[in-house]
């Protein structure tokens, strides 16, 4: 178990994150329940730590380029399985795997996930994507079952 610090404060404001207890692994795709074991401490919650945590093994585990599409259906099975698929936002979970993914590039070879976190605290604060989206694009149909750009300020990494 990798250990854990405080947990973030819930905030309604963003839907994609969630404040459901560990889910009960029982039914969970075996692969998924493997990662949630290592990630979400028993009797914890999944929140943005976690979010982001699942997003680095994704990365770390299938590459940048494949790891959007893992994590967005992980978290989408996780939404349908807590009976919130409304919840799941596709634009969210790519940008925030991509962030990751930027991060991950630049820190040193090796790096585990709690160093990870520590070097990069910013991304544990689920109101980074409001530098780059309105509340608007965000909460838009197109980036809730899409992918949407940024509105404010373009990724450094797609600006090239």
């Amino acid at each position: 178990m990798i250990p854990h610090g405080p947990q973030q404060p819930h905030d309604s404001q963003h839907p994609h994150d969630s404040q459901h207890p560990r889910p009960d692994q029982a039914g969970l795709p075996a692969e998924l329940a493997a990662l949630l074991a290592e990630i979400v401490p028993p009797g914890g919650f999944f929140r943005q730590r976690e979010h982001i945590h699942l997003a680095y093994l994704a990365v770390q585990r299938d590459g940048a380029d494949r790891a959007a599409g893992m994590v967005s259906g992980w978290i989408r099975y996780l939404a349908a399985y807590q009976r919130a698929p409304q919840k799941f936002n596709a634009t969210v979970t790519r940008a925030w795997t991509e962030i990751v993914a930027h991060h991950m590039a630049a820190a040193p070879p090796g790096t585990d996930f709690v160093s990870f976190a520590d070097r990069y605290p910013a991304l544990l604060d689920k109101r980074l994507l409001t530098r780059h989206y309105t509340a608007r694009v965000l909460a838009s149909p197109a980036a809730r079952t899409g992918w949407a750009e940024p509105d404010l300020v373009p990724f450094p990494w797609r600006s090239r």
